[in-house]
């Protein structure tokens, strides 16, 4: 596999706050804690001390999630006071969604094999967290394979972790390829967490990374006393709206809106926030549920597992449980956390160091070798097509497709009849400039007349162009955000390995990933 690379920057594809983030701009230094660069992790280490009790109860947790699992990990590494972990998250999309999913998990898999090579006095934990809490079906019931969408429909309701993915059995009747290891994960197990964490473990277990649903009583005590100050102090809304308003005047645009609580009631079949009314009551929005703050406090100490933290809380739930190092996000991830370090500190809570994942374009061999014939550069794939299109011509071309000198001499001339018609009556002015112009306009018009004659001579490569295009950006979107890692992985079994040997950690740049 070759790798050719192209600064994010160059992309257009990502937000000012991601990019500047990366470049390491000076205005943003007060909205994270460490660069994330290899050095920067030795400052982290010392600084991430781990409370004992908080490392048996996050072991004992992932021993119960784990007990059905073949060839488990030894998670008793855990345990010891030197050893981390670095973390990624997302939802659990079915099939596990867009490729890039696959390759934050990558990413992170790699970051904690480069941290033990730099650092071998201490162990390095790859986690997967599982955003089982999340109510958001829509976004996670449906993946493209091959180009075509799958759906799953269901009635159920609630986080998602919780749904049963035997419902799933009707949908592959409908895909021609046999999944057999999705097939395992959801037609054998009761809940979507337990699903995905098997065919996780199938996928990478072998490579360390652990996954953890948090949807757990005994993990939600640990955080229970932040839960608490939420409900009677509501802090974190004015410190994420301090932190947003400073990057907004900035001149950036931010991904997250605190609530005034950030916390939601979680049931088997519900996910709703919750709110504090006037009366000082609580409710749970879109019900008729209403707690006094007695009773609400009493159920958090008594079944902590109710409550689940919202975008904002998330965060620091996962880093109260977690003795985590690093997150590794997204271009969107990136920014919404730069807006919570208020709360970190607050909180006395160490603020992980924010590591984007890779981004990464996989060209299949047949267009690997389109690009080379037609000389495409990585910058040149990401041009919109109007403008590929026209730099393709123009460099392929016999022809000059423009009248760049002639248009020099013409202007000369007219410039000379301007000045004689003026001489004789200044008045004259209006009229030879109204003919220059549109002397100019039939001067463009008959270029472009040119231009796409010459994009007939040149169909053939045109189209070979714009299959490219399509084939990397499907429907006009990035392959990364919308094809699954299947699409690849069907056609090379070697395809996942491949992308771990290419794969850094630290290289913040767009990675074409060519095969031979």
């Amino acid at each position: 596999m070759d790798c050719q690379y192209l600064p994010l920057s160059k992309t257009g594809q990502f937000s000012s706050l991601f990019l500047d983030y990366i470049a390491r701009k000076d205005s943003l230094q007060p909205f994270y804690s460490r660069f994330p660069d290899l050095a920067s992790f030795e400052q982290q280490i010392k600084n991430r001390s781990f409370d004992q009790q908080r490392r048996q109860v996050l072991v004992d947790v992932l021993e119960r999630q784990y007990q059905h699992i073949d060839n488990k990990p030894d998670l008793s590494r855990l345990l010891q006071p030197n050893t981390f972990v670095v973390t990624t998250g997302h939802q659990l999309n079915i099939f596990t969604g867009p490729v890039f999913v696959i390759y934050k998990l990558i990413t992170t898999i790699n970051l904690a094999k480069q941290l033990k090579e730099a650092y071998p006095d201490y162990d390095f934990v790859p986690v997967y967290w599982m955003a089982s809490e999340d109510h958001d079906f829509a976004e996670i019931n449906h993946f493209t394979l091959f180009g075509k969408n799958y759906a799953w429909q269901t009635e159920q309701r609630g986080a998602v972790g919780r749904m049963n993915p035997t419902e799933l059995k009707s949908l592959f009747a409908q895909i021609p390829e046999k999944l057999s290891l999705f097939e395992q994960a959801y037609l054998n197990h009761s809940t979507l967490a337990d699903a995905v964490r098997y065919y996780v473990h199938e996928l990478f277990g072998e490579k360390g990374l652990i996954s953890l649903d948090a949807d757990d009583a005994n993990l939600k005590k640990v955080f229970a006393p932040i839960m608490r100050d939420e409900l009677v102090r509501q802090k974190s809304s004015e410190l994420v709206q301090t932190q947003t308003q400073y990057l907004e005047n900035l001149g950036y645009k931010t991904i997250i809106t605190p609530r005034d609580i950030n916390l939601f009631y979680l049931n088997d079949q519900l996910r709703e926030r919750l709110e504090r009314l006037d009366d000082g009551r609580f409710r749970v929005v879109h019900t008729k549920q209403y707690f006094t703050e007695e009773d609400l406090l009493r159920l958090l100490d008594e079944h902590p597992e109710h409550f689940s933290p919202n975008v904002v809380l998330r965060p620091l739930y996962q880093e109260t449980i977690l003795p985590n190092l690093a997150y590794i996000g997204g271009p969107s991830e990136i920014p919404y956390w730069l807006q919570l370090k208020g709360v970190f500190d607050h909180y006395q809570t160490p603020f992980p160091i924010l590591m984007p994942r890779n981004f990464a374009m996989y060209v299949p061999a047949v267009s690997a070798k389109r690009i080379h014939k037609l000389g495409l550069t990585p910058e040149d794939l990401f041009a919109d097509e109007v403008s590929l299109k026209r730099q393709f011509v123009e460099q392929h071309t016999a022809h000059a497709l423009r009248f760049d000198k002639e248009n020099v001499q013409v202007n000369k001339a007219l410039d000379g009849i301007l000045h004689k018609a003026t001489v004789v009556d200044p008045t004259l002015e209006r009229a030879v400039l109204a003919e220059t112009k549109r002397f100019a306009n039939a001067v463009a018009r008959l270029e472009k007349k040119m231009r796409r004659a010459e994009e007939r001579n040149q169909e053939t490569g045109i189209r070979q162009l714009l299959a490219v295009k399509h084939e990397l950006f499907p429907n006009g979107g990035m392959q990364e955000r919308t094809e699954n890692f299947l699409t690849f992985q069907l056609n090379d079994k070697a395809f996942l390995q491949k992308l771990l040997n290419v794969f850094n950690p630290f290289d913040f740049r767009m990675q074409l990933c060519l095969e031979s």
